[in-house]
């Protein structure tokens, strides 16, 4: 952890340190303070919202190697994560899963990366949860 030139925290996570999901888990779980993240990521807004080991009035997240990222979580590893959530969700929501399944087969809709970050930018400046105060930045 380390403090940029206005003083807030910056939280460093290095896409050369990961190629799949539980790596970025794993990745982001070092920088909280006594909390383990598994990967969940209805889990993961809940932590950006504070009190599960991420500091107090917001952070800067800075995601180096963000393109290497981009690539590990495209459509493969979406395809992977949803065909997982296909085997233990309720039979009610499965042909949603299935079609979103089939997209990331073909290449199109949002991607795993996509998805962490669209979440990371709902607890910061113009997001729903903007009180939050998480800056994402790309790098």
């Amino acid at each position: 952890m380390t403090m940029n030139e206005d003083g807030r925290v910056v939280l460093v996570v290095d896409g050369a340190n990961f190629g799949e999901l539980a790596g970025f888990a794993a990745e982001f779980s070092r920088l909280l303070c006594h909390y383990e993240w598994s990967g969940n990521l209805d889990a993961f807004s809940d932590i950006l919202r504070g009190g599960f080991g991420t500091p107090d009035g917001g952070f800067i997240l800075r995601w180096l190697n963000s393109d290497t990222s981009r690539a590990a979580l495209g459509h493969e590893a979406t395809m992977e994560r949803l065909e997982g959530i296909l085997r233990t969700c309720h039979p009610s929501n499965r042909d949603s899963v299935r079609a979103r399944i089939a997209r990331a087969r073909r290449g199109e809709g949002p991607t795993l990366f996509d998805e962490i970050v669209d979440i990371i930018r709902e607890h910061g400046p113009g997001g729903e949860e903007a009180e939050d105060e998480v800056v994402l930045e790309l790098a």
